[in-house]
């Protein structure tokens, strides 16, 4: 069957962490030289890779080091091209990391390889930002807490719903997500968030979700919601700290917005 992509995949480990052997994978006889990249190629990932060693990430712009995770899935082609596609499609780096596998997977060039591989640096980058704030107290980690929550949803193509347990020392003991919606609407159950409080013995909660327009500004249906849960939690001696709403570039809290 012919191959409809601009880009085959080939299959490498993902784990294999020797820069002199990433790009090169050496055969018996003629078909060595087939194996071995262009050397403009290899020049051009050794350069992208001793700018990033030396200046970090933000040496770089998005699609160098979309280039950097690219380079890991396939090991023989340009990956600049690819790169860029995929910031036109999708905006920036970290819509690229969020964006659902099925709209990934439409864009020429992309299969199952790469698809996984900018899964697995999304996840990493969620359990470190998650691993700052889980079982430290709330008000000591807020702004650690508040940049978790934007590696976790600020991105998302629709809305998710969360809830952080927290003990009677306002100690996160629990991040859960409790439900996806669609682009402008998640359902969202307080009986289950209370019953689900009182198996953790939770004494308090902080409500997260994200709107995916960007603008953290709340709606009717939001505020209404808020309150129902403030109710139900009430009701059983629990206490909702605030509810923070994740845009794109900035979060709203109800409770500093006179709203709780």
């Amino acid at each position: 069957m012919p191959e409809n992509r601009a880009f085959h995949e080939d299959s490498p480990s993902l784990f294999r962490f020797d820069p002199a052997q990433d790009d090169v994978h050496p055969v018996p006889g003629p078909a060595a030289k087939k194996a071995a990249p262009p050397s403009y190629i290899a020049d051009h990932r050794a350069r992208l890779r001793d700018r990033f060693m030396q200046g970090g990430a933000a040496a770089m712009p998005d699609y160098e080091l979309l280039e950097l995770v690219l380079f890991r899935a396939v090991p023989r082609r340009d990956m600049k091209p690819l790169a860029r596609r995929l910031l036109d499609r999708f905006g920036d780096f970290n819509r690229v990391l969020s964006a659902d596998p099925a709209r990934l997977a439409d864009v020429d060039g992309v299969g199952p390889a790469i698809i996984v591989e900018l899964k697995i640096v999304a996840a990493a980058a969620q359990r470190l930002a998650r691993s700052r704030v889980i079982r430290r107290p709330v008000l000591t980690s807020w702004d650690a807490l508040v940049d978790y929550c934007h590696t976790a949803m600020a991105h998302g193509e629709v809305e998710q719903f969360r809830v952080l347990y927290l003990d009677r020392k306002n100690v996160l003991i629990a991040d859960e997500e409790q439900a996806r919606g669609t682009v402008d609407h998640v359902p969202v159950y307080p009986r289950e968030i209370v019953r689900r409080a009182l198996d953790l013995n939770a004494s308090a909660l902080i409500l997260v979700h994200n709107h995916p327009s960007g603008d953290p500004t709340p709606s009717d249906p939001d505020i209404q919601m808020t309150r129902r849960i403030m109710q139900a939690a009430e009701t059983m001696g629990i206490v909702v700290h605030d509810h923070l709403i994740i845009g794109k570039d900035r979060e709203l809290s109800f409770r500093a917005s006179g709203l709780l």
